[in-house]
């Protein structure tokens, strides 16, 4: 499809977050949307910088990190094509509190977030989809803010792959080792370990940021239960949005 002949379509179609909306709520928010493209490593947000848009992405991932004393990061969460940056704007935060880097360059449609905002209050669809979507959010953040304090980073490591491959539909994707250590709240040397060893077992092909991932149950076996809990809470926010 040609995201930039139609975009009210490509728009529709390419974020799942959008796509379960009622053709006619779809309809209000469309003329709003602004197709952009996002660059690997573009920071969207700042913690503590004002919220101006809001991101649905298509085919591109957005990674949300949590920041401390300026410079130590660890990964809460991960925004791709089932959803949205910049959520909490509905619930009244202008605030970023998380800082929002592209870790996959790709498509995006863009929203003003006064015009979200505006939207949001008298779309009553948007609001369920929203409300099940932000759980979903808070969801990760504590199942990974767990992960991290009593699971080995071999295990962590491996569930961070698995949703990554969940996002992007893909067995092959490109993350490089410093991207990871800022993602794992680890130094580069400990994700060359974990990666080595995943790979030593015939579960990854890792070879300077490009990762193919060769056994997926093999894979899901070697990470903690916080991957499953994670994919679980995420494909259920979206199937019951409209029960």
């Amino acid at each position: 499809m040609n995201f930039a002949a139609a975009p009210e379509a490509a728009a529709r179609s390419g974020n799942l977050l959008l796509g379960a909306l009622p053709e006619h709520d779809f309809a209000r928010l469309a003329s709003l949307l602004e197709p952009v493209q996002v660059e690997v490593g573009e920071v969207l947000y700042e913690p503590g910088g004002l919220i101006h848009s809001i991101y649905f992405p298509h085919d591109s991932l957005i990674s949300l990190l949590g920041v401390a004393e300026g410079r130590m990061t660890l990964e809460v969460g991960l925004v791709g094509r089932e959803g949205m940056l910049g959520a909490t704007v509905a619930l009244g935060h202008e605030v970023a509190q998380v800082r929002a880097v592209v870790q996959r360059a790709g498509r995006a449609s863009r929203m003003d977030s006064t015009l979200f905002r505006a939207a949001f209050a008298r779309n009553p669809s948007l609001q369920r989809v929203l409300y099940r979507y932000t759980d979903t959010l808070l969801a990760q953040a504590l199942q990974i803010a767990v992960c991290s304090r009593f699971h080995v980073l071999e295990a962590r490591l491996a569930r961070s792959l698995l949703i990554t491959r969940d996002r992007l539909q893909s067995d092959k994707f490109h993350l490089t080792h410093e991207f990871l250590a800022h993602a794992l709240g680890v130094r580069r040397v400990g994700v060359t370990k974990a990666a080595s060893a995943l790979q030593q077992q015939g579960l990854i092909i890792y070879s300077r940021g490009n990762i193919e991932i060769l056994d997926v149950a093999g894979l899901a076996a070697a990470s903690c239960k916080c991957y499953e809990i994670v994919k679980e809470a995420g494909e259920q926010a979206l199937a019951t949005a409209f029960e």
